[in-house]
């Protein structure tokens, strides 16, 4: 009856980890695609001002 609390205890500790990893990755790959959206208009305000000259 032991092992089965301690594997069960286990196993939402696992559970807790990995769920909490997944969170960061997400919030990550959102900073990721803003850093990109925001490269990207940067990239075309300089194409934009070396058309212009």
């Amino acid at each position: 009856m032991m092992a089965k609390k301690l594997t069960a205890g286990a196993a939402l500790i696992l559970t807790v980890f990995a769920l909490s990893s997944c969170g960061n990755t997400i919030r990550g790959v959102g900073q990721d695609a803003a850093n990109t959206v925001d490269a990207t208009q940067s990239a075309g305000r300089n194409v934009d001002a070396a058309a212009s000259r």
